[in-house]
Parts: C-alpha cells; sequence; structure tokens
C-alpha cells in the first residue's frame, strides 16, 4: 500500500512594508470576458483568469456555483476522493485510505458546520451533479492539511497602504491549482467578499471583504481536535460578518473551535492587525511590534509570525525594507524561503483599494511564487459585469 505524507507547516504572518521598488501596478483592469449566467450568478474570465460571481440566499449561491463550475468541479472532487483509493495518508497519529477521508469527515463534522453552509453545499452539489456527501467532505478536506501568510501596516509602506500577504503552502498534489478560482460573493444580509478559491469549495483559507477586512490561514498541529466549526467555515464567517477587526476576532472568540492554527487579521479602515494562534482551549494574540518567546525579533507596525529559518528570513527582510513597500516589492516577500516547496496559492491583498494580486502553482506543481501574479480590482469587478452580457450563455442545466 502506498503511503504518503503531509507535512503540518507552521506558517508565516506579516504586518508590514517594503523590498527594493519594482514597476509600479497597472492602473487599469485587464480585459473581461462573459464566460456563463445562472440566475443571479455568472462567471467571467480576467486575464483569462477564472472569476466567480454568486449572489442571493444559500440555496442561489451554491447552484450558480454548482452549474457554472460543474465540470471543474466534477474532476476536481474525483481527484480528491477517488484517485488511489487504498493510498494511505498520514495526518499526525491517523492513518487513513482516501476511501476512509469522505465518511469519517461526513461524519465527523455534518452536526458542526452551520446550516446556511451547508444549504449551499447541497444547492451546489445539485447543480453539479454530484452527491451531496462527496462535496461536504471535499470542503472538508483543508481541515486535514495545514500551511502561511503576512499583512504590513501603512506606517511599513511606501504607498500609505496596508498590504496583507498569504502563502499557502499545502495541496500541489491534489491539483488544486487545475480549478483555481477567484470567488466574488454577494450573500443576502451579509457582507459581500473575495474568496481565494477551487472549483466546489464554499469554504475560505485566503479573502477580504468589502469593509476592508482581509484573513489567511495557516496550521500548526493538533490533528483530531475537530469538536468545532472547521477552520475553513470559521474563515467565511470572518469575511460575512465582520466590519472591524475587533468582529472578526469575536468570530473566533464566540464559536467552537477545532485543531492549532494562526491566522493573520487585518482591517485597513483602521490601519490595525493582529496575529492569532487558536486553540479549542484558548485564543492569544499577538499585536504589531510585540515580542513573543516564539518570535524574537518583532519589528514595529508588524506582526510577523513563521518558524526557523523562514522567521529568520522574513523579519529581516521586513527590517530592511520598512517604510518602503509597494504591492510590486510586497509580493516578493513571498518568494523562497517564505514560500516552500508545495507552495499552491500566493496573494497580496489590499483591502483599503479592493485590490488582489493571486498566484497559482502551475499544473506541474511549480511554485506559485514563481508564477503570474494576476491583479483584480475587486471594486470594479463587484460594480458592473463584463461587456456584452446579453450575448454570453446560459449556463447549461
Amino acid at each position: 500500500m502506498n503511503k504518503r505524507h503531509f507535512w503540518w507547516n507552521a506558517g508565516v504572518l506579516v504586518i508590514l512594508a517594503s523590498l527594493p521598488v519594482m514597476a509600479a501596478p497597472p492602473a487599469s483592469q485587464p480585459a473581461r470576458e462573459l464566460v456563463a449566467v445562472e440566475g443571479k450568478g455568472y462567471l467571467e474570465r480576467v486575464d483569462g483568469y477564472p472569476v466567480l460571481h454568486l449572489k442571493g440566499s444559500p440555496e442561489e449561491m451554491g447552484y450558480q456555483h454548482g452549474v457554472l463550475m460543474r465540470e471543474h468541479i466534477r474532476q476536481n472532487v474525483a481527484f480528491l476522493l477517488d484517485t488511489k483509493p487504498d493510498e494511505e495518508i498520514e495526518i499526525g497519529p491517523l492513518k487513513l485510505t482516501r476511501a476512509m477521508i469522505g465518511g469519517m469527515l461526513n461524519g465527523m463534522f455534518s452536526d458542526k458546520v452551520p446550516e446556511r453552509f451547508m444549504k449551499e453545499m447541497h444547492a451546489l452539489a445539485r447543480g453539479a451533479g454530484v452527491p451531496a456527501p462527496r462535496i461536504t467532505a471535499a470542503n472538508l478536506i483543508p481541515e486535514l492539511f495545514h500551511c502561511s501568510g503576512f499583512a504590513l501596516l501603512k506606517e511599513a509602506t511606501a504607498e500609505g497602504q496596508l498590504l496583507h500577504g498569504r502563502v499557502l503552502d499545502y495541496g500541489v498534489s491534489l491539483r488544486l491549482q487545475e480549478h483555481a478560482v477567484l470567488i466574488i460573493q454577494e450573500p443576502d444580509n451579509h457582507i459581500p467578499f473575495v474568496n481565494v478559491s477551487y472549483a466546489g469549495f464554499i469554504g475560505s483559507v485566503t479573502g477580504m471583504n468589502f469593509e476592508q477586512i482581509g484573513i489567511g490561514e495557516m496550521g500548526g498541529r493538533g490533528e483530531g481536535k475537530w469538536q468545532g466549526i472547521p477552520m475553513s467555515f470559521l474563515v467565511r464567517m470572518v469575511l460575512e460578518q465582520a466590519k472591524t477587526l475587533d468582529e472578526a476576532i469575536a468570530v473566533f472568540e464566540k464559536n467552537p473551535r477545532t485543531c492549532e492554527y494562526y491566522y493573520v487579521i487585518s482591517d485597513a479602515r483602521a490601519n490595525e492587525a493582529v496575529g492569532m494562534k487558536a486553540v479549542p482551549e484558548k485564543l492569544e494574540l499577538i499585536r504589531p511590534g510585540e515580542l513573543h518567546p516564539l518570535l524574537t525579533k518583532p519589528v514595529q507596525n508588524t506582526v510577523i509570525m513563521s518558524a526557523g529559518h523562514r522567521y529568520e528570513a522574513l523579519s529581516n527582510l521586513v527590517a530592511e525594507g520598512y517604510g518602503k513597500f509597494t504591492q510590486a516589492s510586497a509580493i516578493r516577500l513571498m518568494d523562497a524561503p517564505v514560500a516552500m516547496r508545495d507552495n499552491l496559492h500566493d496573494a497580496l491583498m489590499v483591502p483599503g483599494q479592493g485590490i488582489i494580486w493571486v498566484a497559482n502553482a502551475d499544473k506541474d506543481g511549480n511554485q506559485a511564487c514563481k508564477q503570474k501574479y494576476y491583479r483584480f480590482d475587486c471594486r470594479e469587478l463587484l460594480r458592473s459585469r463584463p461587456p456584452a452580457a446579453a450575448q454570453a450563455r446560459t449556463a447549461a442545466r
């Protein structure tokens, strides 16, 4: 029986500034092409990158997602759950085959996921023509594997804008990058948000909302401590609910948590950010410039959370570039050695401007940090559909 090891990475959190100045980012949105429409939702391509717009109730958004991304969802779920069913995966002290994972995840979390998310996943399954338990199992897989991220307060930057970076260091072997999509979501009675995601996933590990809150997750250990709300759904709750940093922190304080996760949360409107360690028993907050026994080289107006040589390298780069960071140079903070071998996606968020830059690993698994960064003006994408909307096909049912 084949055996693979999935490493649990401590991650990187930074709230900071800049490296040597690079070319200024483009001033205009790249070309947009409307691909398909389903109800209030639609799929477009921005500079060739798929951007999925979802709007309405949980059932409406789920169905839009399922129909518009149907083939990608089917391929993604099939690879995650069916490829090498007897392959053994070590998750901390547990040894599970892929064939066991789907049933185990549904059994553990079916009563812990908020009802509105279950409704959305069931509607997504219906739209994609995939059994609902397979969709929920795929959505819970991030709970098994953990990863990195950073953010910069405006005093640390050259442009006076908070910059929030995030490095995701797992999943390349799962071929998630082949199904990457940026989701702009407008849920009824909740805050619209942007989610760096993959076809069929409704939770989030990297995102920002239109109240200028940004968040990225990274994992520690704690495998097997699964008696709370799965991490990706807590992150989504922050995006949907939080208008301030305190409200974002409160989502984690007021809800049961799982495993051991680290987060960086930023509030561009208030120019605030925090690093957070969350385990089921307690939360620990690390404020900008704060010394911690494991984080011995803090930099003013920054939060830097990482481990080993990555922390040393990142802290040195932040100190050297303090006060000079631009969007372009902050992106380079996500290069190796900060990015690890399984660097699935990188994102630089500028929540105060509604800008996000995203890079994904390529189909051969080469690091995201070495690939093209796509720039999205999310406020513009929210305001208007691409031209010739009336000529786009309605998604086939």
